[in-house]
């Protein structure tokens, strides 16, 4: 939110240092609040490895677990540091105006007023109920408990067309380029999201092979040649051949997740005592 001070709301009253140091504190805000995701996923199992900073903002790469909880406390953890620093941040406002710093220190009494109020706007924005913003992503993981991961997503991914469609006439209105470059990430954000839902729906309505889940969704696998051999890429379905593909004989040390994309042993998936099919030898067929 860099571009807010730069663009909009750059505080005339303060010198150039006193602006250094309120971007500088904006930038903080933004880190403490991206390292809130980053703690709450690794809480949660996840990985959280990578933070970037970048004029409009910043963006913490985190992986949680694909089950609505703890998705739900991974992006829910940013907005809350916000949420913390208000009273820190109105503490410090109450005191300057109780000590009289207006009067006799008003560089270091509009500084605090500025960062409280961009504290607020920062928090504010991050909670609108558009994708990729963590509102959006908050939204989908309460819906996710109520109608499941496909509709939750396509119900973000609707509200989030409209948003841009009204971002689009702010944009238009004001004149302001930051707001069309705001339109387009959030228009591809959506699209993405919208052929991930259609991609969810679909996937929803095969069949489900019992016996085994995913360890880190534990969503059961998929029935049917889904998987293909890296090495003769040949398809197979990986839980029927116990993960070694019929046509080569190559074993899988891992197996990958459909719904979450995450791959793991072909041991932590079982739930049940099971038996494999013996795959055919190469170059052989069943009948």
């Amino acid at each position: 939110m860099l571009f807010y001070q730069l663009l909009v709301r750059a505080q005339p009253n303060l010198s150039l240092g006193w602006n250094l140091l309120l971007y500088l504190c904006l930038f903080g805000i933004v880190l403490v609040h991206e390292f809130g995701h980053a703690f709450a996923c690794r809480q949660v199992g996840g990985r959280a490895n990578q933070i970037i900073l970048w004029p409009f903002g910043g963006i913490a790469f985190v992986s949680p677990p694909q089950r609505p909880g703890p998705i739900l406390w991974s992006i829910a953890a940013g907005p809350l540091v916000n949420v913390a620093l208000i009273p820190v941040l109105g503490g410090l406002l109450l005191l300057s105006g109780f000590l009289g710093w207006a009067d006799a220190h008003a560089s270091l009494s509009v500084f605090i007023q500025d960062l409280f109020f961009l504290n607020l706007l920062l928090l504010g924005f991050h909670l609108l109920p558009i994708c990729p913003l963590d509102g959006g992503q908050i939204l989908q993981s309460l819906l996710w408990f109520i109608i499941g991961k496909a509709r939750s997503l396509m119900v973000v991914v609707v509200i989030g067309f409209i948003g841009v469609g009204l971002l689009g006439v702010v944009a238009a209105v004001t004149g302001q380029g930051v707001f069309w470059l705001m339109v387009i990430f959030i228009l591809l954000s959506c699209w993405r999201g919208l052929v991930q839902a259609r991609f969810l729906a679909k996937l929803a309505k095969l069949p489900r092979r019992q016996g085994f889940a995913c360890p880190a969704c534990h969503e059961h696998p998929i029935i049917g040649p889904f998987w293909i051999c890296h090495k003769c890429f040949a398809r197979l379905d990986a839980f029927e051949t116990n993960a070694i593909c019929p046509n080569c004989g190559e074993h899988f040390p891992t197996t990958l997740c459909p719904d979450c994309g995450e791959s793991r042993p072909m041991h932590e998936w079982r739930t049940t005592d099971f038996t494999p099919t013996p795959p055919p030898l190469p170059g052989t067929f069943q009948t």
